[in-house]
């Protein structure tokens, strides 16, 4: 099944290589050789997989993500036009002496690509996405930006990432470019996404909420959604600390049919996500290679619906309403 976003990158992988891990820690050191070699390794592993879709932000490891990547094209300059790379911006971190805040204004998001570019020693990124809502955004200042970063050939498409249908549709009445991709939490763990839309008129909905209306609004208008936290963090393993009666019980499920399938429990995690209709294009976070290549048997897997609803009703720890 294709994604909505082949649309415009047609040979964009079905699953997508989250960097945030890359680079090192979180702080203001310098990439490390050790760091370096872990990130050509991660790419390389991906792209050995079929993973050519890199999702970045120029916050990752304080922008040491997008630095160690950029190296790394820098070494393999033949490698970029396989390579499809979408960063995010409109996050500021706390610094001394000031709050953290998000900032959608277009001197920002000009200066936050033009940064990234330069970190990741590119000409063009082919995703831009807004990082978070920014509540003093001004959506004519964002179609502003986006139209220059067009027209100078620096960004070739536009999403957004943490955001409600209502908020996609204030942006894009002001923005000429159509909005291609919305990035959002979801996972067998963080599955509110399917519980707004079971439970459409009962009252313990409510309890629920992830902004309901988002995933139709995303499939009537082409808008590819891409799932972060897509592995829940890895509490689907075996031996997970703190581990829920619910997600035990997901994660004996995740083992038989990992054998049915003949394939990874990460695998079968991931595959339950891109069954949904909405064509789901999961983004994997982890840096463990033996991972990467365990979640990209998900490529090859169809969970069958019987598969599929036991899973969810597994994860929600009772029967369907």
């Amino acid at each position: 099944m294709t994604l909505p976003i082949h649309d415009i990158l047609p040979q964009a992988s079905r699953i997508s290589m989250g960097c945030m891990g890359l680079g090192g820690g979180w702080n203001e050191t310098e990439v490390s050789l050790a760091a370096e070699q872990q990130a050509f390794a991660v790419i390389e592993t991906a792209l050995e997989n079929g993973i050519n879709f890199f999702d970045h932000a120029d916050i990752y490891s304080h922008g040491k993500a997008e630095t160690v990547f950029g190296r790394y094209l820098n070494a393999h300059p033949q490698q970029r036009e396989q390579l499809y790379i979408q960063s995010k911006c409109a996050i500021r971190l706390p610094q001394t002496g000031q709050v953290g805040l998000y900032d959608c204004s277009k001197t920002a998001i000009l200066r936050a690509v033009e940064e990234s570019l330069q970190r990741l020693q590119t000409e063009y990124l082919d995703l831009l996405l807004l990082h978070r809502p920014d509540p003093l955004c001004q959506p004519e200042e964002v179609a502003e930006a986006f139209n220059q970063l067009q027209q100078q050939g620096k960004v070739r498409h536009f999403g957004v990432s943490n955001m409600g249908w209502a908020q996609l549709q204030l942006l894009q009445q002001a923005v000429t470019q159509p909005l291609r991709a919305n990035q959002l939490e979801m996972s067998l763990a963080a599955h509110n996404w399917l519980e707004e839309s079971v439970m459409v008129g009962m009252p313990a909905a409510a309890g629920r909420h992830f902004g309901y209306g988002t995933i139709e609004y995303c499939q009537l208008h082409n808008i590819q959604i891409q799932s972060w936290g897509s592995l829940a963090q890895g509490r689907f393993s075996v031996g997970y600390p703190g581990q829920t009666e619910a997600e035990s019980a997901v994660c004996q499920l995740l083992q038989q049919f990992a054998a049915e399938y003949q394939c990874s429990t990460e695998a079968i995690i991931l595959a339950w996500l891109m069954r949904h209709p909405a064509q789901v294009q999961p983004v994997i976070g982890t840096t463990n290679l033996q991972r990467i290549r365990a979640c990209a048997e998900a490529s090859r897997i169809l969970l069958n619906r019987e598969h599929w609803y036991q899973l969810y009703i597994a994860a929600r720890g009772e029967r369907l309403p």
